[in-house]
């Protein structure tokens, strides 16, 4: 079997480096700042395209870069980060009852060329109360989740229906990136020795 060209990871996110690690891929974590506001007239699918991109190309080594950037959209409007305890319980209670969809851009930077992915999945959400919400603010998970929460701890509470990708609102889609890697001669399911 031939050798498996270096991967780097340009994401410190631990849900990132946990779904590449289930895959059994060898990489290396390159963190990359990048300035994650949209730019005038962007929508939300061309903005984690765009961000995803940023942080590939925008990683300091050679060789294959895989990024990912993710956004919830409610009513065409982005729910980033929360910024305080307001802000989050705000996002969670309008997310309550509704549902809203999660995008995840995907980007592999090879040596000559980025290839990248979209996913899109729909989240239908339970009712929440403030307290609730407030609650789960107090818990310190929300904190630096689109959206104001986390899909595979205790967020998880507050999803009744999912439709796409599980891994794709935690941040990096497998079946997407698979397809990336597949697509540049990185094989996850070849045949090992």
């Amino acid at each position: 079997m031939p050798t498996q060209p270096k991967l780097y990871l340009a994401s410190t996110s631990p849900r990132r480096r946990e779904i590449l690690q289930t895959l059994g891929i060898d990489f290396d974590v390159i963190p990359v700042e990048t300035d994650e506001s949209p730019q005038q007239g962007e929508g939300p699918s061309a903005l984690v395209l765009r961000l995803a991109i940023a942080k590939a190309e925008g990683a300091p080594v050679s060789g294959f870069v895989l990024a990912a950037d993710t956004v919830v959209v409610l009513d065409d409007r982005i729910l980033g980060k929360p910024g305080d305890a307001n802000d989050a319980i705000d996002m969670l209670l309008a997310l309550s009852g509704r549902t809203h969809t999660v995008l995840t851009g995907v980007a592999l930077k090879t040596p000559d060329r980025t290839l990248t992915a979209l996913s899109s999945t729909e989240v239908q959400f339970r009712e929440i109360g403030r307290d609730e919400a407030l609650a789960y603010w107090q818990s310190g998970e929300p904190c630096d989740k689109a959206g104001a929460y986390g899909i595979q701890g205790l967020g998880g509470a507050f999803v009744s229906a999912i439709h796409g990708s599980y891994s794709g609102v935690m941040g990096l889609p497998v079946f997407e990136t698979i397809m990336l890697l597949k697509a540049v001669g990185i094989e996850i399911l070849a045949r090992r020795k």
